[in-house]
């Protein structure tokens, strides 16, 4: 069975090499933007979109030094709230960019004065019509309710505008590699881990800075394609409350590329081994993935080389990953 979602995994890497061509026309104008020298970002987002998000968030922080804040769009679309904000950007992420609450606060960040990067899959959204600058993801079709993607070319442009922004040769210069590495992290697998999950009940998904967003996409995955009760927690974290519910052949996947916190990485995962966890490495002496030659983008191989095991799991475990029981591909919250 070949499925939607396996489909468009393997379509991720010329979609982000489209859009890392399609994106260069408008980096004057992000330029623009940033010559505002704001204070603070904020971002605007849900479900898949949100994780990225936070991983845009991570980066803004290492590599601008600015403080980078999710809001939630029910303060406006809901509760009718009027934003104070001022001296910010605002990045609305949606990969259908028709959610009427990010809509909603968009609109707000408009009538506020603050201009509003939109980051959607078609130039001709609704969000993108409502932008200062709009950017197009250039995945194509998604036609599977799970994200795949769209995920991987909105992580890849989080990337790129704040390589843009922060002037960061290094980071530009291994962007250009990136659709070839993940073209060879669409094609591992992660059989070990697979082979865990398949008769699992619950399952953690850990990261830490960047490869935290990385974490909550994977749970996300595993709830909505195999009914998998999967949480994602900071590998930080995961050792205070959550350390509880672990125990003999409980699985952890943990993403922990060579950055600074990999020390606090290998410590935690020798703790929950010694709970009993059946803990699994996407790093130095773990699973194997496509290095990209730089840490902050090794999440999102890893991120890519774990979808592909998403959707062998959801169907080894008898469900159809492209139509969740329960799920639609665009979600219209207010």
């Amino acid at each position: 069975m070949t499925t939607l979602m396996a489909q468009e995994i393997a379509e991720a890497p010329d979609a982000v090499a489209r859009m890392l061509a399609a994106v260069k026309p408008q980096l004057p104008d992000l330029q623009r933007l940033f010559a505002r020298n704001p204070s603070h970002l904020v971002t605007i987002a849900r479900g898949s979109s949100d994780h990225a998000a936070a991983y845009f968030g991570y980066l803004c922080g290492l590599r601008l030094g600015l403080p980078c804040a999710s809001v939630g769009p029910s303060v406006v679309s809901v509760y009718g709230a009027r934003m104070r904000l001022r001296d910010c950007i605002v990045v609305a992420i949606s990969q259908s960019g028709a959610g009427p609450d990010v809509l909603a606060l968009a609109a707000e960040a408009r009538r506020a004065g603050v201009p509003v990067v939109a980051v959607t899959n078609g130039a001709d959204t609704a969000l993108a019509r409502t932008a200062d600058v709009a950017l197009d993801l250039c995945a194509g079709p998604e036609q599977s309710v799970a994200a795949t993607k769209t995920f991987i070319t909105s992580a890849a442009m989080a990337a790129r505008i704040v390589a843009e922004w922060a002037g960061d040769a290094t980071l530009l210069r291994v962007l250009e590699t990136l659709p070839e590495i993940l073209q060879k992290a669409a094609r591992l697998r992660w059989d070990a881990l697979e082979a865990k999950l398949i008769p699992a009940r619950s399952a953690y998904m850990l990261g830490r800075g960047p490869s935290l967003p990385m974490a909550g996409e994977a749970a996300l995955k595993l709830k909505e394609t195999s009914g998998l009760h999967a949480e994602a927690f900071s590998s930080a974290e995961v050792i205070h409350g959550p350390m509880e519910l672990v125990g003999p052949g409980f699985p952890v996947l943990m993403f922990a590329p060579d950055d600074a916190a990999a020390a606090t990485n290998a410590a935690t995962a020798e703790r929950l081994r010694a709970a009993g966890a059946d803990v699994h490495v996407a790093g130095a002496g773990g699973l194997d993935f496509a290095r990209t030659g730089h840490a902050l983008l090794d999440p999102v191989s890893m991120l890519t080389t774990f979808y592909g095991s998403a959707e062998r799991v959801a169907r080894a475990r008898g469900k159809n990953p492209d139509k969740p029981r329960l799920l639609s591909k665009v979600t219209r919250t207010l």
